[in-house]
C-alpha cells in the first residue's frame, strides 16, 4: 500500500488530460487495482469487497478498505452496494459492450474506448460485439492485441463531449 498514490477528486480534475491520463495509467499499475482487474477478468463479478479485504492480512484490512474507497473516489472503481462492479476497463454489469475472450469467457467494456484496448491489455485476441450508434445496425468484430483487423472497416469510436449525467464514459461505435 505505501507505493499508492491517491488524490482527491479536485486535484484529479486538475491535471490537464495528458496528466490526468497518465496519473490513471500509473494507479491501474498498483498492486490493489492489478487484483480487481485481474479478478474480474478471470471470474467476471461483481466482486464483494470483503472478498478483497478478506484476501489481506488482518493488520492490513483497514487500509485496504481505505484505499478501496480512495479508488472509488477517484473512478478507478466503482463499489455499489458493498461490490466491485466496474474496474475501468471491465463492467460486471452488463453493457452495450460485449467481449468474448478465449474459453468463451464473455465480459463487458465499460465503453467503446475501453472495449478497443482490452485485448493490448489481456495480450489475446477478442471478438467485441456491439451496435452502430447512429443506426443500430449490430456490430461484431475482432481485435488482437496489435489491433483491430480488416473487417472492422467502416467502424468508428464517437467520441461525444461528457453530458450532465456525469458519464465519464465514450458510449459508442
Amino acid at each position: 500500500m505505501a507505493n499508492l498514490v491517491i488524490l482527491t477528486a479536485d486535484e484529479l480534475k486538475s491535471l490537464n488530460p495528458l496528466e490526468r491520463q497518465a496519473a490513471r495509467r500509473a494507479a491501474r499499475q498498483q498492486p490493489l487495482v492489478r487484483v480487481i482487474l485481474r479478478t474480474l477478468l478471470q471470474r467476471g463479478g461483481p466482486i464483494p469487497v470483503e472478498d478483497i479485504v478478506a484476501a489481506s492480512p488482518d493488520d492490513h484490512a483497514t487500509a485496504l478498505h481505505d484505499a478501496l474507497v480512495a479508488l472509488d473516489d477517484d473512478d478507478l472503481i466503482r463499489i455499489r452496494a458493498g461490490q466491485i462492479d466496474v474496474a475501468y476497463p471491465f463492467s460486471a454489469e452488463p453493457t452495450p459492450f460485449r467481449l468474448r475472450l478465449s474459453g468463451g469467457r464473455q465480459r463487458y467494456a465499460c465503453c467503446a474506448t475501453d472495449a478497443l484496448g482490452i485485448a493490448p491489455m489481456v495480450g489475446e485476441p477478442i471478438e467485441i460485439t456491439s451496435s452502430c450508434h447512429h443506426c443500430g445496425e449490430p456490430l461484431k468484430f475482432a481485435a488482437t492485441p496489435q489491433g483491430v483487423g480488416p473487417d472492422t472497416e467502416g467502424v468508428m469510436v464517437w467520441f461525444g463531449k461528457r453530458g450532465d449525467e456525469g458519464c465519464k464514459a465514450f458510449n459508442s461505435l
